[in-house]
């Protein structure tokens, strides 16, 4: 747990005091807390755990349940507006700005978007169903994807338009 929190910071450039790490580290504790036995103890700390979670989502508005998957290097740009599905998987270094949702596209089916690695997501984007987002994407303000974004893509509008990303961008 410590050494994710401390590359957590790393990726932050050190910065305590951004929200986005208060609610890595909520995060890292409440993955932390499941391979703690006796049972009755882990009941204690999951007590702790939703506790801080409500708390860090109070005072940040960022909702990162312990059951996402995350890579390394996840960056958290920015705080406020932002909700996460339990389903969703990040690979590494992905990064998600203010207002960005990603989670469900019908409440009947929960499955929430798989990320590669290097995906940057702009701030308001939505992102949401059963669809997968490839390595090296970035995905545009406001950006609303309901389909998969292959690898080295670029995913703008609403509904998003896929686009072949670049090299230079």
């Amino acid at each position: 747990m410590f050494d994710n929190i401390r590359e957590d910071l790393r990726a932050l450039d050190g910065d305590w005091g951004a929200q986005g790490f208060w609610v890595l580290v909520v995060y890292r504790f409440g993955r932390w807390r499941y391979g703690i036995r006796p049972a009755l103890v882990r009941k204690f700390f999951s007590l702790l755990y939703k506790f801080l979670y409500k708390l860090v989502q109070i005072l940040t508005g960022i909702e990162l349940p312990c059951e996402v998957v995350i890579g390394k290097n996840f960056v958290i740009d920015h705080f406020g507006g932002i909700v996460i599905s339990g389903y969703a998987k990040f690979g590494d270094n992905c990064r998600i700005r203010n207002g960005v949702v990603v989670g469900l596209k019908n409440i009947g089916d929960p499955c929430a978007p798989t990320f590669g690695n290097n995906v940057d997501i702009g701030a308001g984007a939505k992102i949401l169903g059963n669809i997968s987002v490839g390595s090296h994407v970035l995905i545009g303000a406001n950006a609303v994807v309901l389909v998969d974004v292959p690898d080295d893509s670029i995913a703008v509008g609403i509904p998003a338009v896929v686009k072949p990303r670049k090299r230079d961008q």
